[in-house]
């Protein structure tokens, strides 16, 4: 186990302030069709201990699916975090953290579904559409 430590964050208007816990962070990133079209390219959260997640501030809420939600701030439109309903998770957005909490990217999602104009480097797991959804609907551990 890594060291736990806590992050402090905010949206871009600072309307939204978040604290959490992280331990061994490491940053994940969706090329799903959703993430795009919100985020104008692929949605990159830090995983955090669920248990020691605080948001405060002017939040909105959009279910995006029968499964899902996405947060924003209200006042800035920043995005917040990816929600799985099922389980109430969430998956914070890095860069409301300075620096991304220094983690590094170690899973992308939908990798197949990555626009040709740009690609991440480095050796990490990349997984296609297909495998994705198996590992969300065989309810395993995604990417583990």
């Amino acid at each position: 186990m890594g060291d736990r430590q806590k992050i402090d964050g905010q949206c871009l208007c600072g309307a939204v302030q978040i604290a959490a816990v992280i331990d061994a962070p490491t940053l994940v990133a969706c090329h799903c069709g959703m993430c795009q079209r919100q985020n104008g390219g692929p949605y990159i959260s830090i995983m955090t201990e669920q248990a020691g997640t605080e948001a405060s501030g002017p939040i909105k809420v959009f279910k995006s699916s029968d499964w899902a939600e996405r947060a924003f701030c209200g006042t800035c439109g920043s995005t917040l975090w990816y929600g799985t309903l099922h389980d109430g998770a969430r998956y914070l957005s890095s860069g409301l953290f300075p620096d991304a909490a220094g983690a590094p990217l170690t899973l992308e999602y939908f990798s197949d579904n990555c626009p040709q104009g740009y690609a991440f480097s480095g050796d990490h797991r990349r997984m296609t559409e297909a495998e994705t959804i198996a590992a969300f609907t065989e309810g395993g551990e995604p990417g583990a």
